[in-house]
């Protein structure tokens, strides 16, 4: 696990108040009942500013999992 994943992980528990241990690949937005349409948004909003950039609205809509988020924010960086 490198710096980015351990990074990320921590930005989604904080944004939908889940421990570390919860945030794994299989992470869904739809199987997650902490993972709602505002959650979603705060969570994005969250990534953005603890990577500093600016995510698009076509990678904010495919957003859809932990393992969906490292790819798009690798893609930032």
């Amino acid at each position: 696990m490198d710096n980015l994943d351990d990074k990320l992980r921590l930005t989604f528990a904080d944004a939908l108040g889940l421990s570390p241990d919860q945030v794994v690949d299989s992470l869904a937005y739809a199987d997650s009942p902490a993972w709602d349409s505002v959650a979603h948004m705060a969570l994005v909003a969250a990534i953005e500013e603890a990577f500093d950039i600016m995510i698009d609205a076509e990678d904010v809509i495919d957003l859809s999992s932990f393992a969906k988020a490292k790819q798009i924010v690798r893609k930032y960086l």
